[in-house]
């Protein structure tokens, strides 16, 4: 009989419940697994970020076994892909919220903090997660070719972004203005806290929804996820408006560092050159 580790965050009671047989013995296929995900919503009540929870840490249990050969295939990733983000994706309410080209700009424009604005410029304007921010360094930016060049993550494949001149001059106004206190705690890092050291997720966090609940973007007591304004909202919105503004989706996946799913495909004949070029050409213009 296969266990649960007592610090696993899925409630052992769910596991022994729907994955394993009265005899004891483990059993699990794609309709146990969708079964599971409708006991946690209708039976438990559990929230869709819970589920995801446990459905990660689910995926890396059976990828432990599937490595050990206690099983042909992990039956995890399949089901998660399909069923948790078809839930997330449907009719319910439950979107990301999308803001507008002049809501975008108006967020930037509002922004009292230099720091911050630089923040949700460069999110806006590059589509990079939260981790990718942070982990940059002033040294990580090529000022002649308006690039960065982001630290190696498990999550991306291209690490080579670009930026246009209005987030060019944000962040050029932001380190000349954090240069002291770069210097007083020794430290590369592009955004710091008030404190000087490296800022972190929840940093960068506040950076982005204190504004945007200002002018009525994020609604931090609201329990739909629209109503909220995120530092990952900025990464949507990056990519839904390249592609209304008619860019191709290789290039929008190349930009975003999508993991590539085979060893050679489109990703390979991506010219830089060009890339930067249509970057350029499509990203929009916020008046910063």
């Amino acid at each position: 009989m296969l266990l649960l580790p007592k610090q696993h965050p899925i409630h052992r009671q769910d596991y022994y419940y729907y994955f394993t047989s009265q005899s004891g013995h483990y059993q699990t296929d794609r309709n146990t697994l969708r079964n599971f995900i409708n006991y946690l919503r209708a039976d438990r009540g559990v929230s869709q970020r819970t589920i995801e929870t446990y459905f990660a840490a689910m995926a890396s249990f059976f990828g432990y076994l599937e490595y050990e050969r206690y099983i042909e295939k992990n039956p995890v990733y399949e089901v998660r892909k399909r069923y948790l983000q078809k839930y997330k994706d449907n009719d319910d309410g439950q979107v990301r919220k999308l803001i507008s080209v002049e809501e975008m700009a108006k967020l930037i424009n509002l922004t009292m903090g230099v720091r911050d604005r630089a923040i949700i410029s460069l999110l806006a304007k590059t589509g990079i997660r939260r981790n990718e921010l942070i982990k940059l360094d002033v040294d990580d930016i090529n000022w002649i070719e308006q690039s960065i060049r982001l630290k190696p993550t498990a999550k991306r494949t291209n690490r080579t972004i670009f930026f246009d001149d209005e987030t060019a001059l944000v962040l050029h106004r932001w380190i000349k203005s954090s240069e002291e206190a770069r210097k007083k705690f020794k430290t590369k890092a592009l955004f710091i806290s008030n404190k000087g050291g490296r800022l972190n997720r929840n940093g960068v966090y506040l950076a982005v929804t204190r504004p945007a609940e200002k002018i009525g973007l994020h609604n931090p007591d609201s329990k739909r996820m629209e109503d909220h304004f995120s530092p990952h909202c900025c990464r949507h919105w990056f990519t839904t408006h390249l592609r209304r503004a008619g860019m191709p989706r290789e290039f929008i996946q190349e930009l975003r560092g999508d993991v590539r799913k085979e060893a050679i495909d489109i990703y390979d004949h991506i010219d830089k050159k060009e890339l930067r070029e249509s970057y350029l050409a499509h990203v929009p213009q916020l008046g910063i």
